[in-house]
């Protein structure tokens, strides 16, 4: 498997494309989008970009502008728009509220709509007939173990050697995220190097070495698991049971990476 390298340029095009991204309304911290544009430009493996849940198109912008300045294949961005996602459900204001409209425009204003394929339906509806490889699969829809579980199974089988895996919202109190990644991913020889930036829960699939990075990932499945037992219910908490949670939270390390040294840690430098 090819190594991962950084392009020279990066850091640049990551600028530019977070002053594009940072006007879009959405979820996405800057540490997240800058890391979600460095996975896309440097893991070595070939195939789309699938994004599961886009609202209105802050992640496809980033991701976007990315593909477009090192010509990768356009985004693949699946949403129903229909705030089906309770997370969502304070922006829907009529019934049959949708931000479809809203994300056409984000992604032709930041220049990206060539470079961005979206698919208005559920991902499951994608997964049935999806053939296609995959350079990074970017969940970020249900986050209910059931769905969660369902878009990595729907779309796992289509992933690269090489190609990065990544949860949003794995360090929120929901459920699916934080338990995929770590049963699925920390506890799986097929990945590599894993790791947290902000609250995106990522890890690179390496299906034929993986087992020579069992103890890093081992030392982030003993912190990360705690957060299981706290979230097992998939319902909002409050009092002793948040200020528990968030205690447990800070023991993972979250912190973004500077891309050289993210390189090493994939490579198996560091």
């Amino acid at each position: 498997m090819d190594k991962v390298a950084v392009p020279h340029d990066l850091d640049g095009v990551l600028d530019d494309a977070w002053e594009m991204t940072r006007k879009v309304t959405g979820f996405l911290t800057e540490a997240e989008a800058r890391f979600l544009g460095m996975a896309a430009a440097c893991t070595p493996a070939q195939g789309d970009i699938v994004e599961i849940g886009s609202f209105k198109g802050k992640s496809s912008v980033m991701l976007g502008r990315v593909a477009r300045h090192y010509g990768l294949n356009p985004i693949v961005a699946i949403d129903p728009h229909n705030f089906n996602n309770p997370q969502l459900h304070v922006h829907r204001t009529t019934p049959g509220a949708t931000s479809f409209d809203e994300f056409q425009k984000n992604i032709k204003d930041a220049g990206v709509a060539d470079f961005v394929s979206p698919r208005r339906q559920y991902s499951t509806q994608v997964a049935g007939s999806w053939e296609r490889p995959i350079r990074m699969l970017w969940i970020d829809g249900d986050h209910s173990y059931k769905g969660a579980k369902e878009d990595f199974d729907g779309f796992f089988r289509h992933v690269q050697e090489g190609g990065i895996v990544a949860f949003h919202d794995a360090l929120h109190e929901d459920a699916g995220p934080i338990r995929v990644f770590v049963e699925e991913i920390l506890r799986s020889d097929k990945f590599g190097a894993a790791g947290f930036v902000g609250s995106i829960a990522w890890a690179q699939f390496r299906p034929n070495d993986g087992g020579r990075f069992r103890e890093q990932r081992r030392r982030l499945d003993r912190v990360a698991a705690r957060l299981l037992p706290l979230v097992e219910a998939d319902r909002e908490l409050h009092g002793l049971a948040k200020l528990r949670y968030k205690l447990t939270r800070s023991r993972v390390p979250r912190s973004l990476e500077s891309p050289k040294h993210w390189a090493e840690l994939l490579n198996g430098a560091a």
